[in-house]
């Protein structure tokens, strides 16, 4: 007998999938990776599980990037495997090779992205040979068994599907085009001078990052201007009230500064204050009824902007505690949606979705639920029920299933998600708004009174919401109005000119980039551009967050705390861009295009053909545009540093590549200067500054090898004999040359503790912590001690408390910035004293998983003062050298033997109060951490503390192989 193989997007619709068929279809039967009856065989994908790539001898390796291998076009795109999902896809194709398996059915989400999973999969399984299986496709916007069911009952031909799916292949080869040309271009252009400057641009990200930059543009160019309002207090028989005075001719112009409210001249406001001091004012008044309805349900980019707002959570980590609520605890609905609304048959889900929030013991939150069930409030409303405002998914909401076990902050999330589904459902908020105009001719002053007449939905989220109103605190917007008889003349009581400035555009914080992300087609003039952009914006919700993360990553940008402020770096590439007049790249309509393109090709009205030759054409004239530029520097809005040069004391002027001096006025400059990117890491204005002020700075992080690898360096500025002239030099504190000239050391630091090899005191000194009798000092000119380390080892600073930590107890804390030379990946380790070895080594926080039989522990050696030595040839810092296994782990008594010890209060909370020995302990936090489901579900070894682990943790969240150091903090004084 034939079998239908179904291939659903997540494990979640292929358990829905098999529980809507089961009436229809028999029974499943279930298996590791698949379910399967007589009839069909239904497995899933967990997103994507293929991406392109070049074919091998079309791509270029990094370390080769240059002009000469630009453009990158290749005829056809070969297909990889996802790492970090092989395992699944390989038992997805299994079950699509099977001879019994005779046709599919896509079963992925409804929507472009969807269609592209399944495509690349079916493709990858085919190898050299098209699969040759026909293809149906199951088209779902509604979860519901019975809509699962008539989806079944109404397949989609191929043939049908066929613009959508040349629309996904065409999306993605375009971005992977111009995102690899563009930055293996970009950043050939800045590596012209040597070395290796990383420069990243993308369909998405770069727009994105120009939104930022051109902000922060308008920041440094805002000029503040003084303005005054006047504010004065009125008395009526039935108490004072505020006001504020106005122009009521006042029109709106070009000037955005100009309001009703505002005069321009402290003369003209002490004026208006002295006309009205201490007179009668003619009081009219207008008071009207308004409502205020709840905001839309929550699509992911909503999501993010509100828990931004209210709780700080960025993007990542929203999409996250979302995600950690739909997959593990199956309390939301599927979040990375841009829809607000629901499907039309969802009504019933709906009430049962009340009637669990009733139920659910959630003191809180179940109140209101009861209170819309008595009221019924669960009605049809197209505001919330709309099949055309629901895209691939619909909005996220609460599930049936009530949570229990969550942490503080998906506590919080979940908190939001369900108060803004009742909300929707909740009758409008009902205001009494009264406009109250005082006159002491020919002066008016505005007073604004709004006062809650019936909460509504507002009494879900409590007497402080209901309470509060926009602009209250301003003295015109006062919330409860004393009030005035007809015909009542009141007092000015006292009138107040108020001097105040103009303030520039806010920084974005997460929230409002990720809404200026989502509106970014509103800018755009060309309508049908604008149309095709309405719903997209840029990138979409599920890739907003990532698309941020990854300019954080790249140093485009900084988070100072909520606000987001552009970099160096990202003002050198925006200067790139419009220089070499590629703008297109950093522009939204770029993405407003593309998109009206592909829904043209979704509808058959163009080619998939026509749409790639004119994104080849793009990419081709984008790689000329760098290739061929051939002026010094590029056109731009460069800056004057405010330190002289170290050489002649003349000005030191930015141009795209360097920080040159122009000379004193009248003068030339003397020919110095440095670049603006050494080793691939821009300077900031103000770090330029302080190098040449101090002619040293850092320890950096952020520097580049030729080959395309980070490493950590001070820079200094010294005087070179033969130049005549000072240059920029890395500085990786191998301190010999001071050493050898025998000049004497004077520390004007604090002593960090006692040498472990002689008990003198430990002092910074250059770029190390050193012992004071290892370097030449006035007490001591032959240096008799060799103990030294280095301040930043394999690129982990180690910071002052750590060191005195070090030679007070003997090792650090564990440090987790470590990145080895020979795998390029970051771990976790303490510093310790080797006694045995005479040296820093590195100690391991003990594995949960036992070594093999026979493989000895090692311990890597940090080197005092080798951490980089190729350094010195600016920039492929060398690895440390391995040191004999330390002996330190031999001389602790074996685990056996190990006593119970007392566990402190905060431990003891989470394992009882009984003693015990580390390893004991280790197991039973295991055994919490599991019971409460408190792993991170994108990286298991990460543990989310709840209030409990935070108390034993000293943080939010820790790795797991931390928790036998931590743990042993709390043991009695052991570890």
């Amino acid at each position: 007998m034939t079998k239908t193989l179904v291939i659903a997007e997540k494990p979640s619709v292929a358990q829905d999938i098999v529980r809507a068929l089961t009436p229809v279809a028999g029974k499943f039967e279930k298996h590791e990776e698949h379910f399967e009856n007589d009839r069909y065989v239904v497995t899933s994908a967990v997103g994507h599980l293929v991406e392109i790539q070049a074919p091998e001898e079309f791509d270029v390796k990094r370390g080769k990037w240059s002009f000469a291998h630009l453009p990158v076009i290749p005829p056809y795109f070969d297909l990889k495997p996802v790492d970090k999902t092989k395992t699944r896809l390989n038992a997805v194709v299994k079950q699509a090779k099977r001879k019994d398996v005779t046709q599919l059915i896509n079963a992925c989400d409804a929507g472009r992205e969807g269609e592209l999973i399944f495509r690349l999969i079916e493709q990858y399984a085919g190898g050299a040979k098209p699969l040759g299986k026909p293809v149906k496709r199951l088209w779902l916007q509604s979860m519901t068994p019975q809509a699962i069911r008539d989806g079944f009952d109404a397949l989609r031909t191929e043939q049908q599907m066929a613009g959508l799916a040349h629309a996904a292949r065409s999306r993605s080869e375009a971005d992977w085009l111009v995102g690899i040309n563009g930055t293996r271009a970009m950043t050939a252009f800045n590596s012209r001078d040597g070395g290796f400057f990383l420069t990243t641009v993308g369909r998405v990200q770069t727009p994105t990052l120009s939104l930022v930059v051109e902000r922060e543009e308008k920041i440094r160019k805002f000029i503040s201007r003084d303005y005054w309002e006047i504010h004065a207090t009125f008395g009526a028989e039935a108490g004072e009230y505020p006001a504020k005075w106005f122009d009521p001719k006042w029109k709106k112009g070009e000037d955005v500064e100009m309001r009703a409210d505002r005069v321009w001249s402290a003369a003209e406001a002490q004026s208006i204050a002295n006309a009205v001091r201490g007179k009668q004012a003619t009081v009219t008044e207008e008071s009207k009824p308004t409502t205020q309805a709840s905001p839309l349900l929550f699509d992911l980019t909503s999501l993010q902007r509100e828990a931004n707002g209210k709780f700080g959570f960025s993007a990542k980590t929203t999409l996250a505690l979302a995600q950690s609520l739909y997959e593990r605890h199956k309390a939301l609905t599927y979040p990375r949606t841009d829809s607000r609304a629901l499907p039309e048959d969802y009504l019933p889900v709906a009430k049962q979705t009340f009637e669990m929030l009733a139920d659910s013991g959630m003191r809180h939150l179940a109140p209101h639920a009861a209170t819309a069930l008595a009221g019924n409030y669960i009605r049809p409303s197209k505001r919330i029920f709309d099949n055309s405002k629901v895209s691939d998914h619909f909005a996220i909401i609460p599930t049936l299933q009530a949570p229990s076990g969550l942490s503080e902050a998906e506590q919080k999330l979940y908190d939001l998600v369900v108060r803004r589904f009742m909300a929707v459902f909740f009758p409008s908020a009902e205001y009494t708004v009264t406009t109250r105009i005082s006159t002491v001719a020919p002066h008016s002053f505005k007073t604004e009174g709004k006062v809650l007449v019936k909460p509504g939905w507002l009494a879900i989220y409590g007497k402080e919401a209901a309470e509060e109103v926009e602009g209250g605190k301003d003295g015109d917007k006062g919330q409860n109005l004393v009030p005035v008889k007809p015909g009542e003349s009141v007092n000015t009581v006292g009138v107040d000119p108020k001097g105040l400035k103009t303030k520039p555009p806010a920084r974005y914080s997460e929230a409002t980039l990720l809404g200026a992300m989502e509106s970014a087609g509103k800018q755009i003039d060309d309508e049908e551009l604008r149309e095709a952009m309405q719903e997209k914006g840029l990138g979409t919700p599920a890739t907003r967050a990532a698309t941020i993360e990854g300019l954080l990553t790249e140093k485009y940008m900084l988070r100072e705390g909520r606000e987001i402020i552009p970099t160096a770096k990202a003002f050198q590439l925006m200067t790139l861009l419009r220089g070499l007049e590629v703008e297109e790249l950093c522009r939204a309509d770029l993405t407003g295009e593309w998109e009206f393109k592909l829904s043209q090709m979704e509808k058959g009205l163009l080619s998939r053909e026509d749409f790639m030759a004119g994104i080849a054409t793009m990419t081709e004239r984008m790689v000329k545009k760098a290739k061929e530029y051939d002026r010094d520097t590029i056109p731009g809005d460069y800056a004057t540093l405010e330190s002289p040069c170290p050489n002649c004391g003349g000005v030191v002027k930015e141009n795209y590549r360097r920080f040159a001096c122009v000379g004193k006025p009248g003068a030339e400059g003397c020919g110095f200067s440095f670049g603006k990117s050494p080793a691939g890491r821009t300077f900031e204005t103000a770090e330029a500054n302080a190098l040449l002020r101090d002619k040293k700075i850092g320890p950096l992080e952020g520097f580049r090898s030729k080959a395309g690898w980070p490493f950590t360096s001070e820079i200094i500025i010294k005087y070179d004999d033969e130049a005549h002239n000072y240059k920029l030099e890395f500085d990786f504190g191998d301190d010999k040359k001071g050493e050898e000239s025998g000049e004497l050391v004077e520390f004007e630091d604090a002593a960090l503790g006692p040498c472990p090899i002689c008990g003198s005191e430990v002092h910074e000194h250059g770029s190390n912590y050193v012992c004071s009798k290892a370097v030449p000092t006035a007490a001591q000119p032959t240096p008799s001690c060799t103990f030294k380390s280095g301040k930043i080892i394999l690129q982990q600073p180690v910071e002052r408390e750590q060191m005195h930590k070090l030679l007070e107890t003997g090792k650090t804390d564990l440090l987790d910035k470590f990145v080895s030379m020979r795998t390029r990946r970051a771990f976790k380790a303490h510093l310790a004293w080797d006694k045995e070895a005479g040296k820093v080594n590195f100690e391991f926080a003990p594995s949960k998983f036992p070594p093999r039989p026979g493989v000895a522990a090692k311990s890597i050696a940090a080197k005092a003062g080798k951490t980089s030595a190729a350094a010195k040839k600016a920039a492929k810092p060398a690895a440390a050298k391995k040191a004999p296994a330390t002996k330190t782990a031999a001389a602790k008594a074996p685990r056996k033997a190990a006593a119970g010890k007392a566990p402190s209060a905060a431990l003891a909370a989470v394992i009882g109060t009984e003693p015990v020995a580390r390893p004991e302990a280790v197991k039973k936090m295991w055994e919490y951490i599991k019971a409460h489901n408190l792993q991170d579900p994108k990286d298991k070894r990460t543990i989310v503390a709840d209030d409990k682990l935070r108390a034993v943790f000293g943080k939010d969240s820790a790795g797991m192989f931390e928790l036998a150091g931590i743990l042993g903090n709390h043991l009695g004084g052991e570890g």
